[in-house]
Parts: structure tokens; C-alpha cells; sequence
């Protein structure tokens, strides 16, 4: 009877030590699948230069090639109606970055007489997302300033590899660009590098080492070529590929800049990562007058207040949350990337921020459509436009004003201030409202640049051809 019962206790505490390690295991299983659930997402920023409007297959190109894009825009929200907050490069970064009209701290031109560059003070999203435990990296094209507060490192970036100034070759040039003390040399963090190869596939090379480096780690990445902007250079083999091409060297430049992007994706998708990462995709600006760039059909071009300066292709992926394969017209901004970054991560904005955007999740996960903006507004010296719902008022100083409807006349072309007298006051109003509260440029482009700006808004305001577009041609013009 001993033996039978010793036996039965036996088998008693086997069952009792059984159904607990089964029930730990169930726990550290619901627990794995509970965190699994809030990994918070990778963030990347890939914002291009002075990329044309019409120039992308997933934007009706016909004659460049960026297969890889194309893809991602198979994956992504597209938006058709997004803006950035500037028609020139520099301003533009800066509302970008900080989630605020730039007009806020006096950053409202591009880089020129008594340029300062951005106030130390003011809080970009790499910072934020940095003290909630990001591993946050900068590739590329800075353009927000050049001393050492200014610095990528001292903004909330960990890691930066790219150059400060706003334009270089794509190509290392010893005796030019990367001579020592250059302002567009190339630099990994504080020290200057050299670099082999084209440019464009070398940030697009490190990029990928980052992403292969923080896969157990969230990160954000701002990944910002100098692509497509002059100098119009390509390597010679993407330039063989495009013999004959019309536009043969932007055709090469463009399909470095997708092949670059391309290898990023596969990255992400080579390490699980590429579901629960939310990728931006846009240019700074409208595609410029000097690098072959199309913007059809809509009218202008880099550096004015006519659509094709401002107005964007943009794209939003995130496969994990949002579905892709699907268009959105509401009127957006790139200020709206912050505020999204920052909902995705689950981080709350601090109301000092004074953002400008709006998180774009609630209107994408909407089951009704709303505009995420019902007003935008540009200034750039001389030159303002203000958007409201389809209605866009462009004023120059010196030169007038002219009012569009963006529905009827997207290509800019009949003025009906005369036919909505109403329309065209209270638009006046609010525009003189929204600089009450905004600083005047704290640097202006100079006079050449000034110049230049206003007559080619003289031009485009009386539907002509331009006269003037560079400082070359305004000499000749004089």
C-alpha cells in the first residue's frame, strides 16, 4: 500500500509541476505576442531635391524609369494634393523638421545675405523621438545652418553622414567640394571623409548598414540626397543605360536615386522590418527650371508660388496600419509629418511645440473623408499665396494679386477676382491674418535672386513665357 501510494503522490506532483510550467509558458507567450503587438514602428523621412512633379512612374512618367518607387507606391497612400511649406530647398527642410511654419522663427528664404541658419532653440522631431528611446541618423543634404549648434548631432541626430551646404557634386572632388574646410564636404558625423563611387548610391549604401545595424532597435531615419539637383552629373554606366534619352542625364540620376531607395526596401524586408516601418516619401520643392525637371500640368516651377512650386508628390507607407495601393486628395502638408511621426510612435506632443501639422493617421484610418487642412499658407519675401479648401490667392508686391480656382483651372491660368469679389477680400484678410503672428525674414536671397523671383511671378501671373530664370540670363536680359 506504501508503494502504491508514493506512486500516486509521484504522479500527483508530476501533474501539478506539469500544468505550471505550462501555464509559465503560456504567460511568457501572451507576454512575447503582447510586445510583439507594440513594437513601436521604424520611422524614415526620404526627401529628395528639386524632384519634378510628373517624374516618376507612379506619377504618369513615361520616359523615367523608377521601378523600385513604383513598387512602394503600389504599398503606400499616394497623395495628390500635398504641399511643402516652401518653393525653395532650406525654409523648406525647416518646416519640415519642426512641424511649424518656418515664418515662426524667421527662416522663410534660402540660404542668403546675413543667412544665420536655424535657431538653436527651435525643437526638431529627431529630438523628440530621440528621448523616447530612438536610434535617430541623418543621410545626406543638411542646409539648416552651419555652426556647431546648428550641427545634425546637436538636433537630436546620433549619427549623420552627408554634407551642410546645400549643393555639391556627386562625385568626390579633393580640390573642390572636399577640400579641407569646404562647406559642402562630405562628413560622418563631426570629421571630413572621402567617399568612392556616385554619391547618390554611397548614401544609399550607408543607409542600408544603418538599417542592418538598428533591426532590434526602433530608429527614425532622414534620409536626404542631393538628388535630382544640379550639378547634373550621373556615373557612366547609368549614363550608357539612358543613351539617347531626352532628358539622358536626370533619366540617370533619377535611376540612381531609385535603385538607392530600392536596396533600402529590400533592406527592411531582409530583416522583418519593412511592415511596421512608416515611410515618408517626397521632394522639398517643385521640380527646378535647370535640371531637366517636368511638372505637368500644373504650372511654375521651383522658387514661386504657383503649384509646381510647392505642390509634391508624396507618398505613405506603413503595411502593418494603413492600406496601400490607395489615392487621397485631402489637402495635406509636409508639416504633417511630425505630428504623425510622433502618433505613431505614441508619443504625445507638448502643446509648447506649437505645431502647425496634424497627425494624417485618423484621416487615413477614416471611414469619411475629410481634408486634413482647410488653409495653407507661403511666403517668401516679396511673394505669398494662401490655399483655402479650392480656392488659391497668389499676392506680389508690386505686382498685385490673381485668385484660382484649383477645381475648375488646376493649370492656374483665368484670375476670377472679379467674378468673386467676396471671395477674393476674405482671402486677402486671412492671409494678413496668419502674419500677425509671424516673423518678417531674418535674411532675404539678395537682390540678383529678388530680381529674378519677381519677374518670373510678373511672367507667370500674365500667363508669359519667362524671360528670366538665373542670374546669367538676367544679365543678358539688363
Amino acid at each position: 500500500m506504501m508503494i502504491v501510494q508514493f506512486i500516486r503522490n509521484k504522479y500527483w506532483y508530476a501533474g501539478i509541476l506539469m500544468a505550471m510550467v505550462t501555464i509559465a509558458v503560456l504567460i511568457l507567450i501572451s507576454g512575447f505576442k503582447k510586445n510583439t503587438a507594440d513594437i513601436k514602428p521604424n520611422i524614415i523621412v526620404i526627401l529628395i531635391d528639386d524632384a519634378g512633379y510628373a517624374d516618376f512612374g507612379f506619377m504618369g512618367s513615361k520616359d523615367l524609369l523608377t521601378p523600385n518607387l513604383d513598387k512602394l507606391a503600389a504599398r503606400s497612400v499616394r497623395f495628390t494634393d500635398a504641399h511643402v511649406t516652401a518653393s525653395v530647398c532650406s525654409p523648406s527642410r525647416a518646416g519640415l523638421l519642426s512641424g511649424r511654419y518656418q515664418q515662426r522663427f524667421g527662416y522663410e528664404c534660402n540660404e542668403g545675405d546675413g543667412y544665420t541658419g536655424m535657431d538653436s532653440s527651435v525643437v526638431i522631431l529627431p529630438k523628440l523621438l530621440q528621448e523616447q528611446g530612438y536610434a535617430t541618423a541623418a543621410f545626406g543634404k543638411w542646409h539648416l545652418g552651419f555652426d556647431p549648434a546648428q550641427h545634425p548631432l546637436k538636433k537630436g541626430f546620433e549619427y549623420y553622414y552627408g554634407f551642410l551646404s546645400g549643393g555639391r557634386s556627386y562625385f568626390y572632388q579633393p580640390s573642390k567640394d572636399d577640400r579641407a574646410g569646404a562647406r559642402n564636404n562630405m562628413k560622418e558625423n563631426y570629421q571630413q571623409v572621402k567617399f568612392d563611387g556616385y554619391l547618390t548610391d554611397v548614401l544609399g549604401d550607408k543607409a542600408v548598414d544603418y538599417i542592418r545595424q538598428q533591426k532590434d532597435n526602433p530608429f527614425f531615419m532622414y534620409w536626404a540626397p542631393n538628388a535630382v539637383h544640379t550639378p547634373m552629373e550621373a556615373s557612366q554606366a547609368d549614363m550608357e543605360k539612358f543613351a539617347n534619352h531626352p532628358r539622358q542625364k536626370l533619366a540617370a540620376m533619377t535611376y540612381s536615386l531609385d535603385r538607392a531607395i530600392g536596396k533600402m526596401i529590400d533592406a527592411l524586408k531582409q530583416q522583418g522590418l519593412f511592415e511596421n516601418t512608416l515611410i515618408f516619401f517626397l521632394s522639398d520643392n517643385g521640380g527646378a527650371n535647370n535640371n531637366q525637371s517636368g511638372n505637368f500640368p500644373l504650372k511654375g516651377f521651383k522658387g514661386n508660388k504657383y503649384e509646381a512650386g510647392h505642390r509634391v508628390p508624396f507618398l505613405v507607407s506603413w503595411p502593418k496600419h494603413l492600406k496601400g495601393g490607395q489615392s487621397f486628395s485631402g489637402l495635406s502638408s509636409s508639416l504633417d509629418i511630425f505630428p504623425t511621426a510622433l502618433e505613431a510612435a505614441g508619443i504625445k506632443p507638448d502643446t509648447t511645440h506649437g505645431l502647425d501639422g496634424v497627425s494624417l493617421l485618423p484621416f487615413l484610418n477614416a471611414k469619411k473623408f475629410q481634408h486634413p487642412h482647410q488653409q495653407l499658407v507661403w511666403r517668401k519675401d516679396a511673394a505669398a499665396a494662401i490655399r483655402f479648401n479650392q480656392y488659391k490667392l497668389i499676392r506680389v508686391e508690386g505686382l498685385g494679386e490673381r485668385l484660382y480656382d484649383l477645381n475648375n483651372d488646376p493649370g492656374e491660368t483665368k484670375d476670377i477676382r472679379l467674378l468673386q469679389p467676396e471671395l477674393f477680400s476674405s482671402l486677402k484678410s486671412q492671409l494678413l491674418m496668419w502674419e500677425r503672428d509671424k516673423m518678417n525674414p531674418i535674411w532675404t536671397e539678395g537682390p540678383v535672386w529678388d530680381t529674378i523671383t519677381l519677374m518670373i511671378h510678373d511672367d507667370l501671373m500674365n500667363n508669359r513665357k519667362i524671360r528670366v530664370s538665373n542670374p546669367d540670363e538676367l544679365k543678358t536680359f539688363r
